[in-house]
């Protein structure tokens, strides 16, 4: 039998990680309507797990999204496009998250966005 869920949870993976990367909860519905297809009631149960972990990986605390929503700060102006895994240039200045230690966010171009301060990487546009 595991062997049997073993080879069903195989085609999953990658496309439930495709739906993932939306949101968990995109993650988690994509996951099992493709495990539906390919595996029945088991693997609608492996996708979905798999979509749900990856979808949280993906996206930074729900908190955090909340909090940034509500700040207003200027926009800095730069010359590239704001783009998730993209580096911001030094000159931008960014803005700490408070009671969250592993994002900071900033406003570029007239888009909220959180980075990852080490990196300064854009890890998630909010709007």
């Amino acid at each position: 039998m595991s062997t049997v869920i073993a080879a069903l949870a195989a085609p999953v993976i990658a496309p439930a990680a495709a739906f993932a990367q939306a949101s968990t909860a995109t993650g988690a519905v994509g996951g099992a309507a493709v495990g539906a297809v390919v595996g029945g009631p088991v693997g609608a149960v492996v996708g979905g797990v798999v979509g749900a972990s990856v979808g949280a990986a993906a996206e930074p605390p729900q908190e955090v999204r909340t909090y940034v929503m509500k700040e207003r700060r200027p926009s800095v102006r730069v010359e590239q496009e704001v783009v998730v895994g993209r580096q911001l240039p030094p000159t931008v200045t960014l803005y700490s998250i408070p009671q969250n230690s592993e994002y900071e966010y900033t406003v570029v171009n007239d888009r909220r966005v959180i980075v990852e301060p080490k990196t300064r990487k854009v890890v998630y546009i909010v709007e």
